[in-house]
């Protein structure tokens, strides 16, 4: 199939559902025009199909390698990591003063999402780079700064997280790797970590490692836990590379998917000779480690948003070349594409449903961290840093929940023939299954929006969201579009449900916590169906407007309305009805021998 970055679809999602323009109002980005943007998106749609997208087939094929304690990357992906960093992608949203563009970071997750779609193995270990770029930023100390920013920022230098061990994998307390002081300002540091993205590659002449580790004398648990710099060469006083230090991967694992990206056994110090700096304050390495981990967790559910946007393609075009079957009534003549079987149709619907509304929740989740830290307003600060908090665990695991759907729906279009992996749509069903599992599983972000999110500020902030959503329910309902009235009141029936769900949450959450967690979940779920269909109501309600202008436009906003009338009818009558599974109560503990056969 021939994949196409769905530039219109971005544009669309961009300027009427998630606000974008808001940032330009904010008076935080004086520089960014209408005219900026369209050649921003230009250029990165003729990058993601030309350059990227051509190769992720064949590094499922032939994935990365482990030879003689070098790390090859797949056919063609270290030539496109140059020109990666040869077009200024990377730098697309850091500041000036290290070299970045200093766009918003809502086009850089934009990129994200046409990268991802282009291929998910190549395109995450952009991302650990630019997570890395974000922890020194904030933590770093001047010559920490100085040393690194440029290169990573350029894309020059590539950086990694080495947060897990063997027996520390969600619960870092259980941290092992050390380091030690030697006197001079540097750690020696000794340890091992596994599932290391991109943790060593061909790619650059060096990598970046921020690696968890314990002083001596450290607490026990998390407080105890600090974050190093460690460089895979060191680097000069004068910026040149110097002697490699005592790091190498030293196994790639053997993944079910995303097989083109090296992960990897990191072992640091077994020849007693890895030094690496103090990043930030003795101890408080999660305070970095959560820096790169929130930017992390929206970048895996664009992720999500990729995989499941080349999923829809690819069945899409399956669906309109395989012929099967007469229409209902017809016995005689010839057969048809399955695309007119209304059954095909319903899942592509579904596809092109759950993929809109994971992408508008993603880049309205940006809009927001973008005005949180540019707004010249306070007030759209705060608001729009409470709202990037409560969205950041919804995009990340609704979005890849959802993406696990698409990409198995993808497979269900084409039959019998997506089980056999020459058609790809295996692939993507297999490469989208760890977006729920890495950077804090979805269980994971589900405790964090009943918890944190929700209980942190007493509901305010989930309060505001519902409050914004009704309004929006009202708008659609009163709109005198038929369609577009029955989206409102689907949406108002959801956003009542949620609602409940929250009150009834906060209620029990200081006599029955455990009752809490067993409703996250089907929260999440509900939230996720809920603010997808909220961004998806405002694009509706503007596609109505391009449709009532004919012309070229008339016909996308129809199809607009439709898939977002099919979200409404399909998933946000299933949130409506979530809200009994949210508040059913404690799981009881069975014994493990009365659930065996």
């Amino acid at each position: 199939m021939t994949f196409m970055t769905p530039i219109r679809d971005m544009r669309f999602t961009l300027d009427h559902m998630a606000g974008f323009s808001s940032l330009t109002d904010s008076g935080g980005f004086p520089e960014l025009s209408d005219d900026l943007v369209a050649a921003v998106m230009e250029e990165m749609g003729k990058f993601c199909d030309q350059v990227v997208a051509p190769l992720n087939e064949g590094s499922d094929q032939k994935g990365a390698r482990l030879e003689n304690g070098v790390v090859r990357t797949s056919p063609g992906f270290k030539d496109a990591y140059r020109q990666y960093v040869e077009g200024g992608w990377n730098s697309l949203a850091f500041p000036e003063e290290w070299g970045g563009q200093a766009l918003p970071q809502t086009l850089a997750i934009a990129l994200i999402d046409g990268l991802n779609a282009a291929s998910m193995s190549f395109a995450i270990g952009t991302t650990l780079t630019t997570g890395a770029v974000k922890a020194i930023m904030h933590a770093g100390t001047d010559e920490q700064k100085n040393t690194y920013l440029e290169k990573m920022v350029s894309g020059e230098w590539m950086g990694t997280m080495n947060l897990t061990e063997p027996q520390a994998g969600s619960d870092l307390s259980a941290v092992r790797s050390k380091a030690e002081p030697v006197g001079d300002g540097r750690y020696k540091i000794s340890g091992q970590k596994i599932f290391i993205t991109y943790g060593d590659h061909d790619f650059t002449d060096n990598i970046v490692h921020l690696v968890l580790a314990r002083l001596p004398g450290a607490p026990e648990g998390t407080g105890g836990i600090s974050m190093f710099i460690v460089p895979k060469v060191h680097v000069n006083a004068d910026g040149s590379l110097g002697a490699r230090n005592d790091v190498q991967c030293i196994k790639l694992e053997e993944k079910m998917g995303l097989h083109g990206s090296p992960t990897c056994v990191m072992a640091f110090g077994e020849n007693g000779e890895c030094y690496g700096t103090l990043l930030g304050e003795e101890h408080k390495g999660l305070k970095n480690m959560f820096v790169m981990m929130n930017a992390a967790r929206l970048d895996v559910g664009l992720q999500g948003v990729g995989v499941a946007e080349r999923a829809y393609q690819r069945a899409l075009a399956f669906s309109l070349d395989r012929k099967q079957g007469r229409a209902s009534g017809v016995r005689t003549g010839d057969m048809i594409p399955i695309y007119e079987h209304a059954d095909v149709r319903r899942m592509l619907y579904s596809m092109k449903a759950l993929t809109e509304g994971a992408r508008a929740v993603c880049y309205a989740n940006a809009v927001a961290y973008d005005l949180a830290r540019n707004s010249t307003d306070l007030k759209q600060r705060r608001a729009a840093s409470a709202l990037e908090g409560l969205l950041t665990p919804i995009s990340k695991a609704w979005s890849t929940d959802r993406a696990n759907e698409v990409a198995s729906l993808g497979v269900q279009v084409h039959g019998g023939m997506g089980y056999i992996e020459e058609t790809g749509a295996a692939q993507h069903m297999r490469d989208a299954r760890i977006a729920a599992i890495y950077e804090g599983t979805n269980g994971i972000q589900a405790m964090d929006l009943v918890g944190r999110k929700l209980q942190g500020d007493g509901g305010a902030a989930a309060r505001a969201f519902i409050a914004m959503v009704k309004k929006e329910a009202d708008i659609a309902t009163a709109t005198k579009r038929a369609e577009i009235g029955h989206i409102g009141r689907r949406l108002g029936k959801a956003v009542t449900a949620l609602e409940e769900s929250t009150e009834g949450l906060l209620k029990l959450a200081d006599r029955h916590p455990e009752a809490v967690l067993a409703g996250a979940g089907a929260y999440l779920k509900q939230f996720g169906n809920v603010a997808a269909g909220h961004y998806l109501s405002k694009g509706a309600v503007a596609a109505a407007l391009m449709a009532h202008g004919g012309g070229a436009d008339a016909a996308y906003g129809e199809a607009k309305i439709e898939i977002v009338k099919f979200f409404a009818d399909n998933y946000l009558t299933e949130a409506a009805a979530l809200t009994d599974a949210v508040l059913a109560g404690e799981l009881p503990r069975l014994e493990p021998d009365l659930l065996t056969a």
